[in-house]
C-alpha cells in the first residue's frame, strides 16, 4: 500500500474557537440547526490557497460535533470558507463521513459539469455561496444569473457574502435573480450605524422579496461590544420581523473572523432569548426554516 507523505502545515495566523463550550440557559428545541459554520483541516490533507487570507489552526468536523451536542443542535450545515477556494474536498469529505446530520453551502465554477452537482447534491450540498466582499475563486455575480437555473433545478440556493454598504443598488442586483438567495452576516451592516441607515434599510427591503432568506448569525461583524453584543439585538428582531418564514440562524464556527471578540458558543446560542424572544418564532427559526431551506 502505498504511504501518503504530509504535506508541510503553515503555522496559524488567527485564533482558535473557544474549546470550553458553555452550555446554554436555552434549551433548543428538537431539530435544530446550526445553519453557519466551517471545517479546516487537517492542513496535512486539505492544504489552503496560496497566499491565503488567514491560517486557522485546525478545526474538525469531530470538534464542531462535540460544540454542536453541548448547545443543544441536532442538525448543521457546512459552508466552504474563502480559504480554500473551489475546493470542497475538507467539507465534503466532513459530510460524507456520517459523523452528524449534515448539509452544505459549496463554491464553485461556471465549468463545474452536472454531474459534479449531482454527486454533491447527494453528498447533502443545497446551496452555492458567492463571495462579493473579498476576491477569493468562484463564482462572480454576473455568472450567477448563469448559473441559476441549473441550480434552481436541484433545489438549491444562492448565499451571499458581501457588504452591503458598498452595494447601494443590492435590491436590483441580487431581488430579481431567478432563484432563493441567501444573506449572511447580516450583510455587513454596523449596529452603531443605527437601524435607519440605509444599507440596513436595503437588506430589509430585499428580505421583503419572496426569494430573499437571511442568516442572522456573526454578532461581531456589527459590534465590538462583546460578549453578549447588545446593540445586534434590534437588527436581529427587525431582520426575523421582516422575514420570519425565511430566517435562520448560524454559530459560524470557529469564527475565523471574530479574532478578538472570539465568542463562546454557549453565549451565542443564549443570544436567541434576546434577538427572538416568541418562542414559537424562535422555533421556526431554528427548525422549521432551516429543514426547508436545507432539505432536511
Amino acid at each position: 500500500m502505498p504511504v501518503v507523505k504530509a504535506l508541510p502545515s503553515e503555522a496559524s495566523t488567527i485564533p482558535g474557537p473557544d474549546p470550553r463550550t458553555r452550555t446554554p440557559r436555552v434549551k433548543f428545541p428538537p431539530g435544530a440547526c446550526d445553519c453557519h459554520a466551517h471545517v479546516f483541516g487537517p492542513q496535512s490533507r486539505f492544504p489552503y490557497l496560496p497566499n491565503a487570507a488567514y491560517i486557522p489552526p485546525d478545526a474538525l468536523p469531530s470538534d464542531y460535533v462535540r460544540m454542536l451536542r453541548t448547545i443543544g443542535c441536532e442538525r448543521a450545515v457546512l459552508v466552504q470558507p474563502s480559504i480554500y477556494g473551489t475546493d470542497n474536498s475538507a467539507m465534503l469529505d466532513a459530510m460524507r463521513s456520517g459523523i452528524f446530520p449534515f448539509r452544505g453551502v459549496v463554491v464553485i465554477d461556471t465549468g463545474i459539469s452536472d454531474r459534479e452537482l449531482e454527486d454533491m447534491h447527494s453528498t447533502g450540498v443545497r446551496g452555492v455561496r458567492i463571495n462579493i466582499a473579498s476576491t477569493t475563486p468562484g463564482l462572480t455575480l454576473d455568472a450567477a444569473w448563469r448559473l441559476a437555473p441549473r441550480l434552481k433545478a436541484l433545489g438549491w440556493h444562492l448565499q451571499f457574502f458581501l457588504d452591503i454598504r458598498m452595494m447601494p443598488d443590492v435590491e436590483e442586483r441580487l431581488g430579481k435573480l431567478p432563484i432563493d438567495i441567501v444573506i449572511d452576516h447580516f450583510g455587513r451592516v454596523r449596529a452603531a450605524d443605527g437601524l435607519d441607515a440605509p444599507p440596513f434599510q436595503a437588506l430589509l427591503k430585499l428580505l421583503r422579496r419572496g426569494n430573499c432568506w437571511a442568516k442572522i448569525m456573526g454578532p461581531y461583524f456589527l459590534s465590538d461590544r462583546k460578549p453578549d453584543f447588545p446593540d445586534v439585538t434590534p437588527f436581529a428582531r427587525a431582520v426575523v420581523a421582516a422575514a420570519p418564514d425565511r430566517v435562520v440562524w448560524g454559530t459560524d464556527w470557529p469564527h475565523p473572523s471574530g479574532r478578538d471578540l472570539m465568542p463562546n458558543d454557549g453565549t451565542l446560542a443564549d443570544l436567541l432569548v434576546d434577538w427572538i424572544p416568541d418562542e414559537a418564532v424562535r422555533k421556526k427559526v431554528l427548525v422549521d426554516n432551516a429543514a426547508r431551506l436545507y432539505g432536511f
